[in-house]
């Protein structure tokens, strides 16, 4: 079988500071940004890898869904509580000072992981954590 990652997703409740965030301070090109069923569909990716897209949704993007549920997405998301992300990067403590220096909340400087990579955390604009992570000889 055959098959390869194509879209992954990411909560968050401000497309603008999304953007901001995901395309200046990372660095990933913008591939969508069109409305659909009364939402915003934002697609960011690394240039590296055209095959792969992250689309930039609201914390609960089912058009069925009760404002209750809405608002416990939304509660989630606020507290930090939803998806999250690996990067994987050539430089760890390069890439660390870009985005500390774009104003990323750090929750974790660059550092030996006892599995083999140097990584480094960040909260992205809604609250998502986001790993950046380097490979280290073991």
């Amino acid at each position: 079988m055959d098959i390869e990652l194509s879209q992954c997703f990411i909560a968050v409740d401000d497309h603008e500071a999304a953007l901001a965030f995901y395309r200046d301070a990372l660095g990933l090109e913008v591939r969508n940004d069109v409305a659909f069923e009364g939402m915003r569909w934002v697609t960011v990716g690394a240039p590296s890898q055209p095959g792969v897209e992250i689309v930039l949704e609201p914390p609960l993007a089912d058009p069925g869904a009760s404002p209750a549920d809405r608002e416990a997405a939304a509660t989630l998301l606020a507290k930090g509580m939803l998806r999250g992300v690996v990067f994987r990067t050539g430089d760890c403590d390069a890439t660390f000072e870009r985005v500390r220096a774009a104003g990323a909340e750090v929750l974790q400087e660059p550092l030996d992981q006892p599995y083999g990579v140097r990584d480094c955390a960040f909260r992205d604009p809604a609250g998502n954590m986001l790993r950046f992570s380097q490979a280290t000889a073991r």
